[in-house]
């Protein structure tokens, strides 16, 4: 039993739980107020892809006769062969079962349909030996043929990450969702439902807060409301997220309250700990009682905005460490979708997730909400604390992998935290998302890697460099290649989001863009991207002010929905014509085939030629490196200490005592020659200069160092010995 239940309702993630449920049962825990969490999503999904789960399906589409296409027939008629193999290759994603792979590997193993028919040969990707991947891409592909024929025969309205994602997108008005939930519960529906059921009766709540982080969560959110209103009428109902808090701030429709008693705005913690104080104790002597923080609620037939608490919301430090318990975390799936293995992160593997900072540091983008406080309520959390939660979540979960799920996670943090986690000695795989600026020097990315960073997300958006002043992205395109082309010497791998249509975008600019980006991917400097089409939010910056970037907004009247507007741009261009030729080519790079295809053979209309350099990228990332050496920049040696073997050696006709020094480390060994004195006090300084210290020394502290004993620190420093260090641990920061 708990008063709370939390629900993140079908459907986001396969592999890992969408996080904001873990961070409020964190924050719940920590005040002992008694709570539940479940995704929902995970278990709706486990039982559709069972064995019992696919009988009833199959069943219930020959029942509807809704079996037309040869691609539906074929599969209906190896459903005796689905059903046969779906538990073990269940198991076989959950991380059980792995000698199972070997079987999925086998040709004419698995039953096949158009996804699996048409997969092309994959030994390149994976290899002869990469069974294990190869076999997951081949699962996902399975399933992806099952998930076909329940789109086509069952419910029209099922993805794997969404469910009726439509009626979420741009609905300013509650008309059209509200007249589908008044209708007949979908197949899916009635799964969700059942499963509902079970665990309200079971943790029996006061209180079921819904979490919904996409339009492609609100029907089922709705739909569950519903359910709960019909059936356990004592119980309060509330939702936010993601999704109402960009969305519904301007929420006047009352049939919304037929739903839901309560529907909260931004950060959740205290709104929902107002929420609990309420409902447990609604007396007057309840100093919280009739106080809410951004909380829409209904009173006296209207829709009100309560936010007359004069608490201030907690600060990131105050919130604790996210908590997994109750969720099924055994029993989540990995996917491969594409063969790609930055492409991949998002959906294999269990991930942690964490948030190194509240909001986005730079908060300047102009097609983002910045308005908004998940972005322009900037506040980093210490890198000692970072990493303690970290730990902690380690024990909790027994998974060492997280995902940082920032706007844009913070060099300097990032550094931090890389610093402080070589110096616990922990071993952890970490990614996040980034700004490609200029902060992430090459040093940098190595110390980055060292820590156990595998890969960034990034905006490139338009590689334009006068649409990136107008996005006010604070890059160009030579910065990014750059930067990229660093984290990918480090061993990074590198993901970039990319934008066309955005307002007075030329059609010569989408073309010169395509070739950035394909001259970036055949550099390898990126590892994979993904094409998305400007939308004009209202809480950005264009969206604020459209007349100053020409365009012209076409708005509707809000009763319900308020982010997505249409609008005409003053170029008069249709971006939408370039979707399928950005995708396809992007496909195609991202599997390194195709760079020397002319960029004309991607679209069946006529294109400009494109106006960059066949060698822009290349020249950006070939010039020379100079970092910046202040007194203040921080000096370290990853390094491990050297085996040294002292000669004497006859130098114009003078005895010299020399130490050669051999340093190794994972990959190979450099050996360092110089007079003894000097190899003595290096040997010595690299120990002082090594992470495990509790002060990181400087370059002007290192230059003093030096200086006390000998002249001229500047001709040292650029000299051969330091240069071979610098290639091998030796990082400025």
């Amino acid at each position: 039993m708990a008063d709370l239940l939390l629900i993140t309702p079908p459907f986001t993630q396969l592999n890992t739980p969408y996080p904001a449920t873990a961070y409020l049962k964190g924050f719940l825990n920590s005040k002992e107020i008694s709570n539940y969490q479940m995704d929902l999503g995970i278990e709706v999904i486990l039982q559709m892809f069972s064995k019992k789960g696919l009988e009833s399906i199959f069943d219930y589409a020959l029942d509807r006769n809704s079996i037309e296409s040869d691609n539906a027939m074929r599969i209906y008629s190896l459903s005796d062969d689905y059903i046969n193999t779906i538990d073990d290759v269940i198991l076989f994603l959950q991380g059980k079962n792995q000698t199972f792979a070997r079987q999925i590997c086998t040709e004419n193993f698995l039953p096949q349909a158009n996804r699996l028919l048409n997969i092309q040969d994959t030994d390149w990707a994976f290899g002869s030996m990469g069974i294990q991947d190869h076999a997951k891409h081949i699962a996902t592909l399975y399933l992806e043929d099952l998930s076909d024929f329940i789109i086509e025969c069952v419910d029209d309205q099922f993805g794997f990450s969404r469910y009726a994602e439509r009626l979420g997108r741009s609905a300013n008005s509650f008309d059209e969702l509200y007249e589908v939930i008044q209708t007949k519960p979908t197949y899916i529906d009635s799964i969700t439902l059942e499963i509902l059921n079970h665990r309200i009766k079971s943790i029996q709540p006061r209180l079921i807060c819904f979490s919904v982080p996409f339009p492609g969560n609100l029907y089922s959110a709705f739909r569950c409301a519903q359910f709960i209103k019909a059936n356990f009428s004592d119980i309060q109902v509330a939702m936010g997220g993601g999704f109402p808090n960009t969305e519904l701030r301007s929420l006047k429709d009352v049939r919304v309250f037929e739903f839901f008693d309560f529907i909260t705005l931004d950060d959740g913690e205290l709104p929902i700990e107002l929420l609990v104080s309420n409902i447990v104790d609604p007396s007057p002597q309840n100093p919280n009682c009739g106080f809410y923080k951004r909380t829409f609620l209904l009173d006296e037939g209207h829709v009100v905005y309560n936010n007359f608490s004069l608490r201030q919301d907690y600060k990131q430090t105050e919130v604790g460490t996210p908590s997994y318990e109750d969720l099924l975390l055994d029993k989540y799936i990995s996917v491969i979708e594409v063969a790609n293995p930055m492409h991949s992160l998002w959906s294999d593997g269990r991930w942690n997730k964490l948030t190194m900072a509240h909001g986005c540091y730079w908060g300047k983008c102009t097609f983002c909400d910045v308005s908004l406080d998940y972005i322009s309520k900037y506040e980093p959390v210490t890198a000692s604390l970072l990493v303690d939660r970290m730990e902690e979540l380690i024990i909790q979960t027994g998974e060492n992998g997280f995902h940082f799920v920032d706007e844009a996670a913070p060099p300097a943090l990032m550094r931090a935290v890389a610093i402080e986690i070589i110096r616990r000695k922990l071993i952890l795989t970490w990614w996040t998302n980034i700004r490609f600026e200029k902060s992430f020097t090459r040093d940098l990315c190595v110390l980055l890697k060292a820590s156990g960073c595998i890969a960034v997300s990034g905006g490139l958006e338009v590689a334009s460099d006068r649409l990136l002043d107008l996005i006010k992205k604070g890059v160009t395109v030579e910065q990014v290649a750059k930067v990229t082309s660093y984290f990918t010497q480090a061993g990074i791998m590198v993901h970039a989001y990319l934008m066309y249509g955005y307002p007075t975008q030329t059609i010569q600019e989408t073309i010169d863009s395509l070739e950035m980006v394909r001259q970036l991917l055949e550099q390898g400097v990126i590892q994979s991207g993904f094409w998305h089409q400007f939308a004009l939010t209202a809480h950005s910056p264009v969206g604020l002010a459209p007349s100053e970037y020409g365009i012209e907004p076409h708005y509707a009247e809000i009763t319900f929905a308020n982010n997505d507007v249409e609008f005409t741009d003053s170029t008069g261009i249709n971006h939408e014509i370039f979707s399928e030729g950005l995708r396809k080519s992007l496909f195609n790079y991202m599997h390194g085939i195709c760079f020397d295809y002319d960029l004309q053979e991607w679209f069946d209309f006529e294109i400009p030629k494109t106006s960059i350099h066949p060698d822009y990228i290349f020249d950006c990332i070939d010039a020379d490196y100079y970092p910046e050496m202040k007194s203040s920049t921080k000096v370290v040696w990853l390094g491990n200490t050297p085996t040294v073997q002292d000669e004497i050696q006859i130098v114009k006709g003078s005895q010299v005592e020399m130490t050669h020094m051999t340093f190794h480390n994972k990959q190979s060994s450099t050996i360092i020659s110089m007079s003894s004195e000097k190899a003595s006090w290096l040997i010595d300084i690299l120990e002082d200069l090594k992470i495990s210290k509790s002060e990181i020394m400087t370059y002007g502290q290192l230059k003093s160092s030096f200086e006390e004993k000998y002249n001229d620190f500047t001709l040292f420093w650029f000299g051969k010995e330091i240069s071979a260090l610098r290639k091998i641990g030796l990082l400025v920061l």
